[in-house]
This record gives C-alpha cells, structure tokens and sequence, in this order.
C-alpha cells in the first residue's frame, strides 16, 4: 500500500539507494526537497547532473578533477618522486588535511575484494604501475585501511612494484594520540609495538 504520491514514493527509492541512508532518512530527505521552492530544487538536481557529467578522472594520479590535471598533480612544489595509494578519493582529503605529506597520489578507486568479486583490473593498478615503471619514483607509500582486504591489496601492490627497485612503505598503526593503552585491541597494540620509533 503506497502512503504517497507516486512521485514522492520514487523520491523517497532514490534517496533511499544512497549508503547510510534508511527509510526514515529519506523520507526526510524527500519532504525537504519537496518543500523547497522550485528554483532552488532545479538547482539542486542541476547540481547534481553537472558533477555527474563535469567530474572526470586526472590522467596521472586518477584523482577527481574537473577536467585535466588535479591541483596536486598540476602543483610544481609537489614531491614528484614520492606516491601515496589510497583506496578512495576521500582518503586525499583526509591525508591533506594533516598538512605534513608534500609527495602526490595515487587512487585506486576500490580495494582488491575476491568476495565482492573485484580483482585488479577493476583498479586503477595498472597506471600506477605504468608510473612506478617510468622512472622517476623513489618511494611508495600503501596508506589502505588496515583492514584485511587493505592490507591484501597493499601486500599485493608491493610485490608488483618492488622489481622496480622502488622502496614501498606502509603508514604505521597504533595507538590514537588521545587513546588509552587499556582499551586498545591487541592487534593495534601489536602494530603499535611494530612502528616504534627513537626519541
């Protein structure tokens, strides 16, 4: 039995296809938009065509960019020689804002998943390979999720560049600065113990 209109009920399916996204969430989420007044909804679903269409992938680092190079690959005081592999465009952002990497990236685009069916040439791991081979690059740093299947795609990625003779690193786990030793799971406080370093 339908509750609403029959495009209220399509608006609310769509919403509701969206990740975190319950029921109730887009129902929500559908009564907002319906209220909003017709310019502003034009916008938003212009907004929304527009990304679609305008938001490309960089040829190098395989970042989100709006055409051509993305700012951190077009940027000339970038580390050209020092590659970050990231899982997901989010992961950038999240890197950039502790301002401390000056190198450039590279995204995959997905983690290497045999239960969910993605294998590497669902990934962009051919171009990075493609960029390690070139050359100029001295050190590849693996920044995936320490979660199993991060930790799979990293392990793999290491042993398809290091015959390039490029030094492959992965970013260190451990404790939160801010976190107690006595709530932390034996396996970050392993990590931890691992990625000690000198004072």
């Amino acid at each position: 039995m339908e509750y609403f209109p029959a495009p209220l009920e399509k608006l609310v399916e769509q919403f509701a296809r969206l990740p975190g996204i319950g029921g109730k969430s887009a129902q929500r989420l559908a009564f907002y938009v319906l209220g909003l007044p017709l310019h502003e909804a034009q916008e938003f679903a212009d907004a929304i065509v527009q990304a679609k269409q305008g938001v490309t992938l960089c040829p190098v680092c395989r970042n989100l960019t709006a055409g051509g190079l993305c700012p951190i690959c077009a940027s000339p005081k970038r580390d050209e020689h020092t590659i970050c592999v990231v899982a997901d465009p989010r992961d950038v952002i999240a890197i950039e804002r502790a301002r401390e990497f000056t190198g450039r990236y590279h995204v995959l685009h997905g983690v290497l998943s045999p239960m969910n069916h993605v294998g590497p040439d669902d990934l962009q791991i051919k171009s990075l390979v493609d960029r390690v081979a070139a050359g100029d690059i001295q050190e590849v740093i693996m920044a995936t999720n320490p979660d199993t299947e991060g930790e799979t795609t990293a392990l793999y990625l290491s042993r398809l560049l290091k015959p390039f003779g490029v030094k492959v690193t992965r970013l260190a786990y451990g404790i939160p600065v801010g976190g107690h030793l006595e709530f932390a799971d034996d396996a970050t406080l392993m990590r931890a113990l691992e990625g000690r370093r000198e004072l």
